[in-house]
């Protein structure tokens, strides 16, 4: 067994990929993949070792994911627009040996410490013409694509293929440790629930491939087909649909936010997503307005799922059903799902319960972390997902609330205790506590309420703009209150439901 063998058996003559308008046959990225392979083993990378890509979705990404897969190394997908604190954290905390670094993450990789990251031992580049400009002794992808090609390995099913950074269910971020049995297998279970694409469909990606929604479902759910890739750096509403329409899109994999810009796109044609044939929404909860929105005015019918990185990632989908609106669907074949209520009871049908997942597709924990990984697998080897849902008579399961105090901005997780801790760095913020908000574009948006320390000040740019040096874009807040003090009960523990409502505020907003 090997995630790598989503390659096989599919004609060669057939276009994989498509990035930046260049087709790759299949044959051709069999040979690329098998050189990459090739390369990596030259450079003394071996089976065990990690290797982060910090790359956009493009070719470079593809090929050397399924050639570090293929060796029976460890991928490890990174956001290469993360700040350079962030990602030093990732890089020791994963134990990574090399990386892979594209043009669209050369300016951050040049301000990277790399001397925080002991193991690091080959770094390679874009291509022959800028390697140098991402790191001194940088290897070209290139020169990595003209070594001598060898097969890939076989490997366990427990063999780890992935590791995804995630707050998911259980704090701050840590690596959930996919396998190659674990990848595979929640292919297949989509593809049995009728989630399936075939070698005539053109798929549409631009969902980050960083993210375990972009590279299972989408990546690998396309190639094991046979299906041609199309592969966008970026998201914008009118260029998306000028390239679905030019290129014959069919499956369009997305998140609540892509639907909801389309949705009220000024002076689109109705005809527009008329070759689409699936669509597909995860990550967060899809607007039912939206939904009615995008099936009234182009015939759009998005079959809603539901997922989570630590289940590799897909659980529920409603793909090849009529749609109920606001429900996240039915479970997949060859998933278990059960609900528990407080007591640790199965509720009554209609009443609440948290998800708990079972199958080949759940994780086996996270990265040098027992403790979390305790909390969130039972020792029966049920994934605790800390996400609220009610189940209806005929199997449909309705979301009713999520992890507790996570935030989704845009489909990707925020954990708060990240943010808080990073804004306690300041020298000038005695408490910080987070919540997440309604925002009209990206489905929730980082709101902080901060206190002070006595005699000190500062103004709330100059506070976003410091924890723009340690975090992400999307997970820094976008509005920050100064308040006198934070809601706390008798322990001391931070209560986040009462953040906004009735704090006092000091009038320096």
């Amino acid at each position: 067994m090997n995630i790598n063998s989503i390659l096989d058996g599919h004609d060669g003559d057939d276009v994989a990929l498509i990035s930046r308008g260049r087709p790759t046959t299949y044959a051709v990225l069999v040979q690329q993949v098998a050189a990459a392979r090739g390369g990596l083993v030259q450079r003394e990378i071996t089976a065990g070792d990690r290797v982060a890509l910090l790359c956009g979705n493009n070719r470079q990404f593809v090929v050397s994911y399924l050639a570090i897969v293929g060796i029976g190394a460890v991928a490890v997908p990174l956001n290469p627009g993360s700040p350079p604190a962030e990602l030093e954290r990732e890089l020791t905390s994963a134990g990574v040996v090399a990386a892979v670094v594209d043009a669209t993450a050369a300016s951050v990789w040049r301000r990277l410490d790399t001397s925080n990251v002991p193991g690091l031992r080959l770094v390679v580049g874009p291509d022959s013409a800028s390697a140098t400009r991402v790191a001194e002794g940088a290897v070209p992808f290139d020169e990595l694509l003209a070594s001598k090609p060898i097969d890939a390995v076989e490997v366990d099913p427990s063999t780890l293929a992935v590791l995804i950074f995630t707050s998911g269910t259980a704090g701050s971020p840590k690596a959930a440790m996919l396998s190659h049995g674990n990848l595979l297998a929640n292919i297949e279970q989509a593809r049995s629930s009728g989630n399936r694409f075939n070698p005539d469909d053109v798929v549409f990606a631009v969902l980050p491939l960083f993210h375990i929604f972009g590279l299972n479902v989408v990546l690998g759910g396309a190639l094991h087909e046979g299906a041609t890739v199309l592969l966008v750096q970026r998201f914008d509403p009118g260029t998306a649909i000028e390239s679905i329409v030019a290129r014959g899109v069919t499956v369009i994999p997305g998140v609540p936010t892509m639907w909801s810009a389309w949705s009220q796109l000024d002076g689109v044609d109705d005809q527009a997503f008329a070759k689409v044939r699936l669509a597909i929404s995860g990550a967060s909860r899809l607007s039912v307005d939206v939904a009615r929105e995008m099936l009234n005015r182009f015939g759009v019918v998005i079959a809603e799922g539901y997922g989570l990185t630590e289940a590799a990632p897909a659980v529920t989908g409603s793909v090849g059903h009529e749609p109920r609106f606001g429900s996240i669907g039915k479970v997949l074949d060859g998933v278990e799902v059960k609900l528990v209520d407080e007591e640790g009871d199965e509720p009554e049908i209609g009443e609440a319960g948290e998800i708990w997942v079972r199958g080949d597709n759940v994780f086996a924990g996270y990265l040098d972390d027992e403790e979390a990984t305790a909390r969130v697998l039972t020792p029966d080897g049920w994934l605790r997902t800390g996400d609220i849902a009610v189940c209806d008579e005929d199997g449909w399961l309705y979301l009713v609330d999520r992890a507790k105090d996570l935030v989704i901005v845009s489909g990707f997780n925020v954990y708060p205790v990240e943010v808080e801790d990073v804004l306690l760095l300041h020298p000038a913020v005695a408490e910080a506590g987070v919540i997440g908000v309604p925002h009209p574009h990206t489905g929730e948006a980082v709101k902080a309420f901060v206190v002070t320390k006595a005699g000190m000040e500062i103004d709330e740019d100059a506070l976003i703009d410091h924890a723009a040096d340690h975090l992400a874009r999307y997970k820094c807040p976008s509005k920050i209150l100064f308040v006198d003090q934070l809601p706390r009960n008798p322990a001391g523990k931070l209560i986040r439901r009462s953040l906004d409502s009735g704090l006092e505020r000091t009038g320096r907003l």
